[in-house]
């Protein structure tokens, strides 16, 4: 997998460098703002961990022009900024997920993998958003997030995934086996039970809005208005 770190610190770079390396990652870094974008085109890569203090162009103008120019690559932005405000500005600028500092680098790593196999945004021109799903929540293929009404749900990498399988089939079932594959790709360590866990956090978010996650018994999960 191949990672674009732009990082203005030479301290963290050098750590989330030798950090992603050692989980088998090849990292491009860059450390300024005006060069990030040259850096993100020559390097293609995979996902771009972004911070979002940077000098020159800070991390949003960075992501805001990609996005002008329909790079979909996915963002996992890095900062210190940690408020709901902020994490909303970002996502609604184009990130896909977001990581507030101090974080542990093996939840990193996690979203990161997960941000790959998810690959990059493919909305239409013109048409970014998908359908509305039952209970109000609406996936916008361009920023990665679902929408609960107008406030961005706060969701964990393997909640989001859980739910945009979902959302892309709402009134349907989708097999535990389907959303297992989803959720932990390729990860066998995993115990086939833990996709209840993660069902169990993402209904208790759905809670506050017209959705309900519904288990049928034999068939999987399905998505329906409350």
């Amino acid at each position: 997998m191949k990672v674009l770190l732009v990082e203005d610190d030479p301290s963290m770079q050098t750590a989330l460098r030798r950090a992603l390396q050692r989980r088998g990652m090849e990292v491009e870094v860059c450390g300024d703002g005006r060069a990030a974008l040259a850096a993100w085109k020559n390097a293609a890569p995979e996902v771009v961990v972004l911070d979002l203090t940077l000098p020159g162009l800070d991390g949003l103008q960075v992501l805001e022009q990609a996005r002008r120019e329909n790079i979909a690559t996915p963002v996992l932005i890095l900062t210190a900024r940690g408020t709901v405000g902020d994490r909303i500005i970002g996502l609604n600028t184009g990130a896909d997920d977001y990581l507030p500092k101090p974080f542990d680098l093996d939840e990193l790593e996690a979203r990161v993998r997960a941000l790959a196999r998810r690959g990059p945004a493919g909305a239409a021109p013109g048409n970014p958003a998908a359908p509305a799903a039952p209970g109000g929540l609406r996936f916008d293929r361009e920023s990665g997030a679902i929408y609960h009404r107008d406030e961005v749900l706060e969701l964990t990498p393997r909640e989001l995934a859980l739910l945009q399988a979902l959302v892309a089939k709402p009134g349907h079932a989708v097999s535990k086996e389907r959303l297992y594959e989803l959720v932990f790709p390729g990860e066998t360590e995993v115990q086939y039970e833990a996709i209840e866990v993660v069902v169990y956090r993402l209904r208790k978010k759905l809670a506050h809005t017209g959705a309900k996650l519904v288990t049928l018994r034999g068939l999987g999960y399905l998505l329906k208005g409350a």
